[in-house]
């Protein structure tokens, strides 16, 4: 992975009004800490950051200078661990830097791409379903992937790609379960459809046959009596 170069100033501005300001002048206040040193606070041009954010994808190793004052600039590489963002706007709000070594593993987060048309959407008429957009891997920041792509062209309906199925890089590690689902094509979804004639009528009532009463009974027993002496 490539390194980009970024630099920083360090920071004294901590409160909550003066901050605002440092925004209004198109500066991201931040912080860098981690690597067994103690957090600096630090500022960052806003416009060059958006633009690199903007140029690379994924996690990106920052070789930075850190200038304080006259002094000459403390140089490390960081990682962004944290970007915080306005709610309505989006803009960037405040990031964190992680201190990192080049020679030591770390988790990072890829984004995985489906590369290809599925033989089952295609020909079929399925769906595919992408499940996990993202990976989580352990390897050396150096070797930090850009994307990871996976060719489903072969994916058939009910056919899927599992973390496992999946082949990274050399010395990149997957931090899920193997079975993990991140890909699959799916049936093409069919409604039943009731026919017309028969969600207009709707079903037929049943005939309701009622009990008769004792009192019903002897009634009717009488009459069929006077019926047959009169006749």
């Amino acid at each position: 992975m490539e390194e980009i170069p970024l630099e920083v100033q360090t920071r004294n501005v901590l409160k909550k009004q003066k901050v605002k300001s440092l925004r209004r002048e198109n500066l991201i206040p931040g912080v860098l800490y981690g690597g067994k040193r103690k957090p600096v606070t630090i500022q960052v041009d806003r416009k060059l950051f958006e633009r690199i954010r903007r140029q690379h994808h994924g996690e990106i190793v920052f070789s930075l200078s850190v200038h304080d004052g006259g002094k000459s600039p403390a140089r490390y590489h960081a990682m962004v661990r944290e970007e915080q963002h306005h709610p309505v706007t989006d803009k960037i709000l405040h990031v964190d830097f992680i201190r990192i070594s080049l020679t030591e593993k770390i988790e990072a987060h890829v984004p995985i791409e489906a590369k290809g048309e599925a033989v089952g959407v295609k020909r079929d008429g399925g769906s595919l379903e992408h499940l996990l957009w993202e990976m989580t891997v352990s390897c050396l920041p150096t070797n930090i992937p850009q994307k990871i792509q996976v060719d489903i062209s072969g994916l058939e309906i009910n056919q899927v790609i599992h973390i496992k199925d999946i082949q990274l890089p050399e010395g990149v590690v997957a931090q899920h379960e193997p079975d993990v689902i991140v890909l699959s094509v799916v049936p093409p979804h069919r409604e039943e459809i009731t026919p017309a004639a028969e969600a207009e009528e709707g079903p037929g009532e049943p005939e309701v046959i009622k009990e008769k009463k004792p009192a019903e009974e002897a009634a009717g027993t009488e009459e069929e009596k006077s019926e047959k002496q009169a006749e």
